[in-house]
């Protein structure tokens, strides 16, 4: 059980015993984290724990109190199951992602951390290196399914998790997108159900358009995760081909499953034979001892397509990703020859290169360091300028953060307003067909904290707060 459980576990323990009884207000955040040593991020996630329990409430300018009211079991935010025929979100997405490309906006709602957290000169040195070496030969040598020294290189990095990967089902990619596009289309054809989560990455949406697939989306908790009931009642009620899924720093809840929740999501899948397509982008950016296991690790049928990427932990202008396609490998690399034909030859020996020397772990060691410094500073500041209205989700790993507002603020509208003053957001509509999350938004907590991004957090309150007080104001 980790810290935050055990802590939410013993203040349930004090209100079952009448320590704290209904109407009571609990100790702040802050007076939480000096009685119980534990961090901010720690004590927040508890009383997270605890309010989507229903054991505690949040009242506005005040704190938190026990609830007044027997405590409930999570109720999803969404409907447990939403289908949709045609997907057509892909234009939204673009227009989002182009407002975070402007170097005067802050880039709140930017996907990929901080590229000064990357070791660019040492990977310069490495690409300068190769370049002396090559010859006519290596981009040949490079082609489908890559290089050779690369992707055994990939394979030793299972190995230390105990996972047991050939190079030889490794098929290198330009980035996690391209493998998880490629194993998408390996497995469907147009008009098949793919199952996604709500909400969900929006590259999968994107996906899913362009291929004509049809979405089940299956509600997902910031806390717990996929709904594993609601996940068994699309696999039955329908004929689902494949099941695109993030186990780990899910995008863009950020939560991590269980061990036994993957166990038991991997046999629901292999029950009714549906392939598994796991996104694993972000599983090196965790803050524990050990690195979570991807749900490849559970599975011993080969339905898992395992795709990740170095995008996000080590350099994202390479583009260097990577499938574990199993019986699927042969078929990718043609599928790829047919549309970008191969990776970057001078990325890939930059690559092995760097990767030869142990100068990768030491990177990943300071960045998860500077990324959970990062984090702790941006909650801090949610924690003294949003509404308590405003739920902060967070998670031990990665660098989102989920925010879900008073059903009434629409973060369409907050996204335009916080344009204008040169911020950006991912606005909950990112993330599914659906407006289950427009009260909600994604905000990356990544970027280097100065006056610039605590004013920034300063604005978005008082638009939040705008827009909250606007709508109390419209008479019903």
């Amino acid at each position: 059980m980790k810290k935050y459980q055990q802590l939410a576990e013993q203040i349930l323990e004090q209100i079952t015993l009448g320590i704290w009884k209904p109407g009571d207000r609990l100790p702040s955040l802050r007076a939480q984290v000096q009685h119980s040593g534990m961090s901010f991020m720690t004590v927040g996630h508890a009383y997270q724990l605890l309010e989507s329990r229903g054991a505690i409430v949040a009242r506005p300018q005040s704190g938190y109190y026990v609830a007044p009211r027997p405590l409930v079991t999570n109720t999803p935010i969404a409907q447990p199951v939403t289908r949709d025929e045609a997907v057509d979100i892909n234009t939204y997405i673009f227009d989002v992602l182009q407002a975070s490309c402007n170097a005067e906006v802050v880039p709140f709602g930017s996907a990929f951390p901080d590229p000064r957290l990357f070791p660019l000169q040492l990977l310069n040195r490495s690409l300068v290196t190769v370049s002396k070496t090559a010859t006519a030969m290596s981009v040949i040598e490079n082609l489908p399914p890559g290089n050779a020294a690369l992707r055994h290189a990939i394979a030793r990095r299972y190995a230390q998790q105990g996972i047991p990967v050939s190079p030889d089902e490794i098929v290198i990619t330009a980035g996690a997108l391209e493998a998880l596009n490629l194993s998408l289309q390996v497995v469907t054809e147009p008009g098949d159900w793919v199952i996604v989560e709500n909400p969900c990455f929006y590259g999968a949406l994107q996906a899913l358009e362009r291929l004509g697939l049809k979405a089940l989306a299956v509600a997902t908790d910031p806390i717990t995760g996929i709904d594993l009931a609601a996940l068994e009642l699309a696999l039955e009620q329908n004929r689902v081909k494949a099941c695109w899924l993030m186990s780990n720093s899910q995008n863009p809840l950020g939560v991590t499953l269980s061990v036994s929740k993957k166990q038991a999501l991997v046999n629901l899948l292999a029950q009714h034979h549906v392939t598994l397509i796991e996104d694993d982008v972000y599983s090196e950016l965790y803050y524990g001892r050990e690195r979570p296991l991807p749900l490849r690790a559970f599975d011993e049928q080969g339905i898992t397509l395992h795709c990740s990427s170095y995008s996000k932990c080590l350099v994202a202008g390479f583009r260097i990703g990577w499938v574990v396609a199993g019986k699927y490998a042969r078929r990718i690399q043609q599928l790829q020859l047919m549309s970008t034909l191969s990776t970057s030859s001078p990325m890939q020996l930059a690559l092995v290169d760097f990767l030869a020397t142990r100068r990768f772990d030491t990177h990943l060691r300071r960045l998860r360091r500077i990324l959970a410094e990062r984090k702790q500073q941006v909650l801090l500041a949610l924690s003294e300028h949003f509404p308590v209205e405003a739920k902060v989700y967070h998670s031990e790993s990665g660098y989102f953060l989920w925010i879900e507002l008073p059903k009434n603020v629409d973060t369409r509208l907050l996204y335009q307003q916080a344009l204008t003053h040169h911020i950006s957001i991912a606005p909950g509509k990112m993330f599914s067909t659906g407006n289950n999350w427009d009260h909600c938004f994604r905000l990356n907590a990544s970027w280097e904290w100065g006056d610039r991004e605590q004013q920034a957090i300063v604005t978005l309150s008082r638009l939040i707060v705008e827009q909250m007080n606007l709508s109390k104001s419209v008479p019903s």
